[in-house]
């Protein structure tokens, strides 16, 4: 065995991935980056603001603080305050003497409100883990798989044609079969190709990421709803005019008709009110953003692993509507790169590939590592002029 062949054995045998049956890519993420952002924003940040409005309730005591008559006791007064909070509604005569009740009612639900906000932005999360994420991870599994055992066939059949090479007496024979086997299409991998191809007709993917941008979008608008309608109608409203001659007060005299109350949390139902409006407002277009990302095709990854036999369909097919599960599990391939160990080395051979002379004859993984091993990516050209002499 010559040492060009002993070095270009040595050059295939480091080129192969080693085998990843055992740890079956535990660290896989079935969530974009972008999407665990949001889900962290649209879920955590109104479960801090809950903290804060308990916070504040707990630290000041009482959320409102009112102007009892000098000749009420300590009790009283402390009846009047939880009177007051229990109704929270702001009595108004009009030019007719008659009283007009407006209810302040956000002020007392906002806690709740943002635990509610909290929990259904949570659901489009769920919709994905239960709808979604079953189904994507066994294709990430699979396709993952694949496309590194792609690779290493690729690098395992060039490593079987330089043996051969090295056995054939005739090179008329060995470039002949490598020809043949080439036009035949031996060297493409018909599994992984077809499969590519299906998800392209599938669309139950695309669908439930599509629903759970959607329902972002939705429970948003609701959020501008709720707080346009509710927030900003008591939203500088600080004092208020409390009745408590209801019940067995209604025929006290002492009692007076309204007694005036100030809301000592307004400070921070105003600042969940604005901080919640900004937050929401500058998330829209991150996940209309989200949502264009379905609209094209990563044609980085895609032009990487063009060099495997098995994604020439896929570039066939490129220019067909992108909104497919196809894309969204490329989105997702991009995600997990650090799993694609095939990807670096492809990576390194596009360079390489972008820098040789010889371009016109290299399409494949198996042509640069066959160019690498020493032999032609095809029949030389000597041998050509052969065939042509004998056979004029």
């Amino acid at each position: 065995m010559s040492l060009a062949h002993t070095a270009a054995e040595y050059m295939l045998s480091d080129a192969l991935l080693p085998d990843r049956r055992g740890s079956r890519l535990k660290g896989l993420r079935l969530e974009l980056p972008l999407d665990k952002i949001i889900k962290f924003v649209t879920v955590g940040f109104p479960l801090l603001l809950m903290s804060l409005a308990f916070a504040q309730e707990f630290s000041s005591g009482s959320p409102i603080s009112c102007f009892s008559p000098s000749n009420f006791s300590v009790r009283q007064a402390a009846y009047v305050d939880n009177s007051c909070w229990d109704s929270l509604a702001h009595h108004k005569q009009d030019e007719a003497g008659q009283y007009q009740v407006k209810s302040l009612w956000p002020h007392k639900a906002l806690p709740y409100s943002l635990l509610a906000l909290a929990v259904a932005m949570y659901l489009p999360v769920l919709l994905w883990q239960y709808a979604a994420v079953p189904a994507l991870s066994s294709d990430l599994l699979f396709i993952i798989s694949e496309l590194d055992k792609s690779y290493n066939r690729s690098i395992r059949l060039v490593q079987h044609m330089l043996k051969i090479r090295q056995k054939s007496s005739d090179p008329h024979v060995f470039w002949d079969e490598l020809e043949k086997a080439r036009k035949e299409r031996y060297f493409e991998f018909a599994l992984l190709e077809r499969y590519l191809a299906c998800k392209q007709r599938s669309h139950s993917l695309v669908a439930t990421y599509l629903l759970r941008n959607s329902l972002l979008l939705l429970f948003t608008s609701a959020t501008y709803l709720y707080l346009g309608h509710f927030h900003l109608d008591v939203f500088f409203q600080e004092e208020f005019n409390c009745s408590i001659k209801t019940g067995l007060l209604h025929a006290e005299t002492h009692v007076p008709e309204l007694i005036t109350c100030r809301l000592t949390s307004l400070s921070v139902f105003q600042i969940v009110s604005l901080s919640s409006a900004t937050i929401y407002t500058l998330l829209v277009p991150v996940i209309i953003y989200n949502l264009t990302r379905l609209c094209r095709w990563d044609k980085r990854l895609l032009s990487i692993y063009e060099m495997l036999p098995a994604f020439d369909l896929l570039s066939r097919k490129m220019l067909g509507c992108p909104i497919n599960d196809l894309n969204v599990i490329l989105l997702f391939l991009r995600a997990n790169i650090s799993e694609l160990i095939s990807f670096s080395w492809l990576s390194v051979l596009c360079v390489l590939k972008d820098t040789t002379t010889q371009k016109h004859n290299i399409d494949t993984v198996v042509d640069f590592m066959t160019l690498l091993a020493g032999l032609e990516p095809s029949k030389p050209k000597h041998l050509t002029q052969q065939v042509h002499d004998e056979h004029p």
